[in-house]
């Protein structure tokens, strides 16, 4: 198992929902990068979303490619993402990365060549936006055989084909897109993605993780009722570009373990209602029996 199938694993058996945030590398310092993820996993993350930063995000609003304006004005592309990754894994063995990015950087460098650069810098998982599932078989291979799972997106546009599609090949976990739109919209409709689910899980176990559109811990807690994950990402770059420097990684910090905080009290609620609908019921077919 990699150590996001693991991670969703304890997860399930613990009853509770995942929290995936994500993050830009070199937003808004490479060296800060590092201290983020850190903070990221200790304020309760389970698997972290690493951007690599590209010069024509088309499925990211204005905060993220602003993000990403930052991170290449410093200098951060995929290798020096890669050198970050490589960096975090020296002192966590533990919390999953992903990447997250499209895939010109992946072809200039070669595909082969990025696998094994993402191996060996100890990548989890890789999301690409313009990879489409129908077109890149050979590619979920290699990085399954890496041990690097293939993470696709969803959206409330998605056929049934693609859903089909995404099944074969998926691993890890599906990003489902909660709303028609870019990163950082705030059309959330939590009822729609309710619907939406049930179809996904009835051609696939692979865990869903839901974002675009959850921008506070009542979103978050909204969506956990339901999905697998809750995945943010700009509204953490927002704490970002407006943090002084010197709290940047506190605030961070700060805004996760309040989302995380607001998650798993929503499935706490949740189990706490459910027994005692089951001691509802039991009493009831007691009284029916006597």
């Amino acid at each position: 198992m990699t150590r996001i199938s693991q991670r969703f694993a304890a997860l399930r058996r613990d009853g509770r929902c995942g929290l995936v945030p994500y993050i830009a590398a070199g937003d808004p310092a490479p060296e800060v990068t590092l201290e983020l993820l850190h903070a990221l996993a200790a304020a309760g993350a389970d698997v972290i979303e690493l951007g690599v930063p590209f010069s024509d995000p088309m499925a990211d609003g204005p905060v993220i490619q602003r993000a990403a304006e930052r991170a290449i004005a410093n200098g951060v592309g995929l290798r020096r993402t890669l050198q970050i990754v490589a960096e975090f894994r020296r002192t966590d063995q533990a919390t999953p990365l992903v990447l997250m990015g499209y895939a010109n950087p992946i072809e200039a460098m070669g595909r082969a060549a990025f696998v094994d650069a993402a191996r060996a810098a100890g990548v989890d998982g890789v999301l690409v936006v313009d990879y489409p599932p129908e077109e890149c078989d050979d590619f979920a291979a290699a990085m399954r055989a890496a041990g690097i799972d293939p993470i696709f997106l969803l959206a409330p546009t998605s056929t049934d084909e693609r859903i089909a599609r995404v099944a074969q090949v998926a691993s890890g976990y599906i990003y489902y897109v909660s709303l028609t739109g870019t990163t950082g919209a705030a059309h959330l409709d939590v009822g729609a993605v309710a619907q939406r689910l049930p179809a996904i899980r009835a051609r696939t176990g692979v865990p869903i993780g839901v974002g675009f559109g959850i921008r506070d811990a009542a979103s978050a807690q909204a969506i956990a009722a339901f999905a697998d994950a809750v995945v943010i990402g700009s509204r953490l770059i927002q704490e970002i570009e407006s943090a002084p420097r010197d709290r940047v990684v506190g605030a961070v910090r700060e805004l996760v373990a309040g989302i995380r905080t607001a998650i798993d009290r929503q499935r706490a609620q949740a189990a706490a209602g459910g027994s005692r609908a089951t001691q509802a019921d039991e009493q009831r077919r007691v009284k029916e029996t006597r």
